[in-house]
């Protein structure tokens, strides 16, 4: 099977490509991008006037099954990713059984082998059940084609555990994924900590929660001269962090979430539950200085920190309901919105940070539109403006922080290993 997609703007840095082109793919590879190709008996896409870049790449993504297949499955995330232009994803291990063992990640393989529609990999837990007590077997979970490890959605207390987790991660070359938050100094609050949760009568967390540990972190890491990797940072702190290490010549890598790049806590005044997450929307010049670390490069890339919660978890007082929003689908109509056009951004960053970036982080083959890559691609309008409507929502949850909110780009293709896997 082949497909010329024609006349399309590809963009991609992995090339220093940016150039009207047409785009060759066959038998699921990419063969060739030239000024015009003919198609031939190839089914043609016509790109004029959209975007065409290697599929996104999320490396932060919680598909809840084994567990809560009442929140998402497999199946559905990945149908959610490949309408958000998201051709490969890293799932979070904190399921149910949680992914611990080279038992349980062998069988989330055999279940990702038989319903994922996107290219699913898999992140181990840092220590068993994720308690922040023993580690896991490191070496035997990246025997089952383990990428990555995390405790995500807790933080290991242990420094002396951490600290011997880098050591073993160091040695076998994975990377270690930090949740940063001391739940000493965050624990009860549900938004940020400041004017708006006095005002609310809501406990907040503080900056100093995610910082604090950010900066803990980054130092155990160098100590055992490792690589790291800060998951979902929101504060201007933590990026102040990040930027020193980063000058010391640290191996740290750093993302945020689109979410924290286009809202802030005035958006939680009317305790819309679906913008409760942790870390929290913090102020609005935590949201500028994310924005300026993103277009400088001290953060790496955006991820989803997709999050799906039924209603009956969201749907309730302020104070019980779960953190969390779902992302796949918008990670970047979002990133578009928040970015592109308003801070001078361009689509190669565009695509660096939703696409290249994340895949040489992860050491993947992914990201790119060379030659010879798997041909996984997304084409979208960067212009078309759309509303995120409940309705609308692949995903099986529809906890949308975006619910009714206007965004800017729109998916038109994903195209995985070759076939057209979504088309809007």
């Amino acid at each position: 099977m082949s497909i010329i997609i024609k006349q399309g703007l590809v963009v991609d840095p992995s090339q220093g490509l940016r150039a009207i082109k047409d785009v060759l793919i066959e038998n699921g590879k990419i063969v060739r991008i030239a000024d015009c190709i003919i198609p031939g008996t190839s089914q043609a896409i016509n790109a004029k006037g959209l975007v065409v870049m290697p599929g996104l790449v999320d490396m932060h993504a919680h598909l809840r099954e084994p567990g809560r297949e009442d929140k998402e499955t497999i199946e559905t995330a990945t149908m959610a990713a490949l309408a958000g232009g998201i051709t490969s994803v890293l799932a979070m291990p904190n399921t149910t059984p949680c992914i611990d063992s080279a038992q349980a990640a062998g069988l989330l393989q055999k279940r990702i082998q038989k319903s994922a529609k996107a290219n699913v990999f898999v992140a181990g837990a840092l220590t068993k059940n994720r308690k922040g007590h023993a580690l896991t077997d490191i070496e035997g979970l990246c025997n089952k084609s383990v990428l990555a490890f995390t405790d995500d959605g807790s933080s290991v207390d242990d420094e002396k555990l951490l600290s011997s987790a880098f050591d073993i991660c160091r040695k076998t070359g994975v990377l270690i994924v930090c949740h940063c938050e001391d739940t000493a100094l965050s624990a009860g609050g549900t938004v940020n900590r400041g004017f708006i949760s006095t005002s609310m009568g809501l406990r907040g967390i503080s900056k100093e929660s995610e910082y604090k540990r950010v900066e803990r972190d980054i130092n155990i890491a160098e100590s055992a001269q490792a690589r790291i990797h800060i998951a979902h940072v929101s504060c201007a702190e933590s990026v102040d962090v990040i930027r020193q290490a980063k000058a010391k010549g640290v191996k740290v890598t750093a993302e945020t979430c689109p979410h924290y790049l286009m809202l802030c806590e005035d958006d939680v005044r009317g305790f819309d539950t679906n913008k409760k997450m942790n870390p929290p929307l913090r102020s609005c010049d935590d949201r500028n200085s994310l924005k300026r670390a993103v277009i400088d490069g001290v953060i790496d890339i955006v991820s989803t920190d997709h999050a799906p919660h039924t209603e009956n978890e969201k749907d309730i007082e302020f104070e019980r309901a779960a953190f969390g929003v779902i992302g796949l689908e918008t990670m970047l109509p979002v990133t578009l919105t928040a970015l592109y056009g308003n801070d001078s951004t361009d689509l190669t960053k565009i695509a660096q940070i939703c696409s290249t970036g994340p895949a040489r982080i992860l050491g993947l083959k992914k990201g790119t539109l060379s030659a010879g890559s798997d041909a996984d691609v997304v084409i979208f309008d960067p212009e078309r403006e759309w509303m995120v409507e409940k309705r609308g929502i692949v995903s099986k949850s529809k906890n949308s922080a975006f619910l009714g909110m206007r965004l800017k780009g729109k998916v038109i293709f994903t195209i995985l290993n070759g076939a057209v896997a979504y088309q809007a």
